[in-house]
């Protein structure tokens, strides 16, 4: 069995997560076992196209069920770093190709909460901005291996 990874997320991510599984074990799981039941009411199963839509369906919601189960388990609520330096859970403006862009440092479980993209802090970018501070020019080799710079504009904790 492979080790089960922490998972930071910020509070807020943390909420909406476990309000999804609430829902998905609750009503939506409901809601799929009574569509199962009528269309079983319905007669022959081999050929009812909308039984083998709801099976399929409950397939799904279970596995993201278990999916969010383990998530929820192994998530560490994050404390984004102060202003002005770039961590896990901080909202980052970055000077990119001439252009400033938003993003948020940190999990894509962390998107749930926000709006913005996220840059994984595993990723060539996340690695080099990682620690440094407002004002930062840093360089990362692209994919590609193509050298490119990058400047800190800002850095605000996620709220």
């Amino acid at each position: 069995m492979a080790e089960e990874q922490t998972i930071l997320l910020t509070q807020e991510a943390y909420d909406k997560l476990q309000d999804e599984l609430k829902h998905r074990q609750g009503e939506y799981r409901d809601e799929i076992t009574e569509r199962i039941a009528a269309a079983r009411a319905e007669g022959d199963l081999s050929e009812n196209g909308g039984y083998q839509a709801a099976r399929e369906e409950q397939g799904k919601n279970e596995g993201r069920i278990n999916e969010l189960i383990v998530k929820l388990r192994n998530a560490k609520i994050l404390t984004a770093p102060k202003a002005g330096t770039v961590g896990n859970g901080s909202v980052v403006t970055l000077t990119l190709a001439g252009s400033d862009q938003v993003y948020v440092l940190g999990s894509r479980d962390i998107a749930v909460a926000t709006d913005y993209d996220v840059i994984s802090p595993e990723s060539p970018i996340g690695a080099a901005i990682m620690g440094h501070k407002k004002g930062d020019e840093v360089s990362y080799a692209a994919p590609s291996g193509k050298e490119i710079k990058v400047t800190v504009k800002d850095a605000q904790p996620l709220k």
